[in-house]
């Protein structure tokens, strides 16, 4: 069976790439978690997230964005001495921020970030050709910033867009290939 080159490269991303990467995924605390996890995986290996995903989402609420909105210093100590997690305290208190934000947005999270999707995208034909910036995800980064987002910049937001199925980048010889 071909996949997608880093999806053959170890047990975890076989499984995830098999059954994750590139599908549609809906709904603002699904949707929620994806934006936390690429923002921690912002200069890590995605290996590290996906192996710690559990961790993170006992330590997150399962990221529930009222939940996560009302975290105090003493959830953010708690956070910080969490070894199931990735102890950033930049990239917690984004966390911790973001979900803030989401519920202050006037229309729910998934509909904005699903405006972005681009209408048309062509499938890369090797990994070579999948980008890691699109004039889509540069859109959406800048709408998330304005909106009060951080720790969301174009590549992340790209990241997120290929995890989460707005793009399928797997590439033309790979067995997920649609």
């Amino acid at each position: 069976m071909t996949r997608c080159p880093w999806g053959d490269s170890t047990p975890d991303y076989v499984d995830y790439h098999d059954t994750e990467w590139g599908v549609e995924l809906h709904g603002d605390t699904a949707l929620f978690e994806r934006m936390c996890l690429e923002s921690f995986q912002s200069g890590l290996s995605w290996i590290t997230i996906l192996r710690k995903r559990e961790g993170f989402r006992t330590a997150f609420d399962s990221f529930e964005p009222a939940k996560v909105a009302e975290y105090d210093d003493a959830d953010f100590e708690r956070l910080m001495a969490d070894a199931s997690i990735v102890r950033n305290r930049a990239k917690i208190n984004a966390t911790i921020g973001n979900a803030r934000v989401v519920l202050e947005l006037e229309k729910p999270l998934d509909e904005i970030l699903w405006s972005f999707a681009p209408e048309t995208h062509v499938r890369p034909a090797t990994s070579a050709d999948v980008p890691a910036v699109t004039p889509e995800s540069q859109a959406m980064a800048k709408e998330l910033k304005r909106r009060g987002f951080v720790f969301l910049g174009p590549t992340t937001c790209y990241a997120l867009m290929q995890a989460t199925g707005m793009v399928d980048d797997h590439i033309a010889t790979c067995f997920r290939a649609g």
